[in-house]
């Protein structure tokens, strides 16, 4: 029979650095920014040891700080991830599978066999002699299934969700427990009636698509019965954007500066741009406001380009739609690919 297997790194960044310093084994660890949680960074994962505490990605690393004064706070190092990430993925290929990378710490595996758990468990001890790495497994019929199951056998174990045992395990959830539902779109449903798993599934297809849109509508729909792809593809992975963004240790408050430093980022996004030999089809710009609101704006340019020029004036097109009355302590620019360079899971 074929299954999809999702395999999820536990608190994979934490992992490595704490591989890095076997001493910090057991410790509260906080990895972000240069790991200075005097300046204004965010956590980019904590160890299990620091969720105790209240400390989750994104947040600052100030207030990590105060959650949990005793914690080891780490610089982040891309680099070194990376280099792990893709040692983890080339033991995973050495399995009779097919192999699609989701991002640094996990991916999908397709296989065609008798005992999916047996596999699962050989796939994490393959991780964990070849990396020193664990790794939690999900077992699914399909994409969404196995994806979900991994958060139930977080961390370090396996679990299997298929349609058999889906009602039980998911029917009573909230909606925000489906994979692509986020807060907003909870908040949605909830005005609509619509609070649960099995909620989702019962709703009527044509409210959603009033309220969310003629594809999105019958999307979520089908997400609350847990119908999802079940196509493991081994295409390699392409990106879907390139950003970069800044934090500010100092407040800004000068519009004229804001838009300066807006262009310093719009021309490293468009050297990202060069590099990646694609043009880019839309631009966006990420403003985070004092103390600590955030909003995206962007647009889509006349035609895909790989110009600096350009994607510096569209750019700075997207800064004017913002209202720039109070001060700012983040600002990010993106370019977005055109969708049909898109990796279509």
């Amino acid at each position: 029979m074929k299954w999809v297997l999702h395999v999820d790194l536990d608190q994979f960044i934490a992992a490595v650095e704490i591989a890095r310093r076997p001493e910090l084994r057991g410790k509260p660890v906080v990895v972000g920014g240069t790991g200075d949680p005097a300046e204004r960074a965010v956590v980019a994962t904590a160890s299990y040891e620091a969720r105790e505490f209240g400390v989750h990605s994104g947040m600052p690393l100030r207030i990590a700080a105060k959650r949990c004064p005793d914690a080891v706070f780490l610089p982040s190092d891309p680099p070194a991830y990376l280099e792990v990430s893709e040692h983890v993925m080339t033991t995973l290929r050495e399995f009779p599978v097919v192999v699609e990378v989701l991002g640094w710490d996990e991916a999908f595996v397709g296989a065609t066999v008798d005992d999916p758990e047996a596999l699962a468990g050989n796939l994490r001890a393959a991780v964990m002699r070849d990396t020193g790495l664990s790794c939690a497994v999900g077992i699914g019929d399909n994409k969404l299934r196995a994806k979900l199951a991994t958060g139930f056998g977080k961390p370090g174990g396996i679990f299997r969700l298929t349609q058999d045992n889906w009602w039980d395990v998911m029917a009573a959830r909230p909606t925000d427990a489906l994979w692509g539902i986020g807060g907003k779109t909870t908040k949605k449903l909830a005005e609509l009636g619509v609070h649960t798993v099995l909620d989702l599934a019962g709703a009527d297809v044509d409210v959603l698509a009033a309220r969310f849109g003629p594809k999105t509508g019958p999307w979520l729909r089908l997400l609350g019965g847990g119908i999802s792809d079940a196509e493991v593809s081994a295409t390699p992975y392409v990106a879907r954007s390139r950003s970069r963004e800044t934090t500010f240790q100092r407040d800004l408050a000068d519009p004229v500066e804001m838009a300066a430093e807006v262009s310093a980022l719009a021309k490293r996004v468009a050297q990202d741009v060069l590099e990646e030999g694609r043009p880019a089809a839309r631009v966006a710009v990420k403003v985070r406001f004092v103390p600590f609101m955030t909003h995206t704006h962007s647009v889509t340019l006349p035609e895909p380009t790989s110009d600096p020029a350009e994607l510096d004036r569209a750019a700075q097109e997207v800064l004017a739609m913002f209202e720039l009355t109070r001060a700012v302590r983040l600002l990010g620019v993106r370019a977005e690919f055109p969708r049909e360079d898109q990796d279509p899971s």
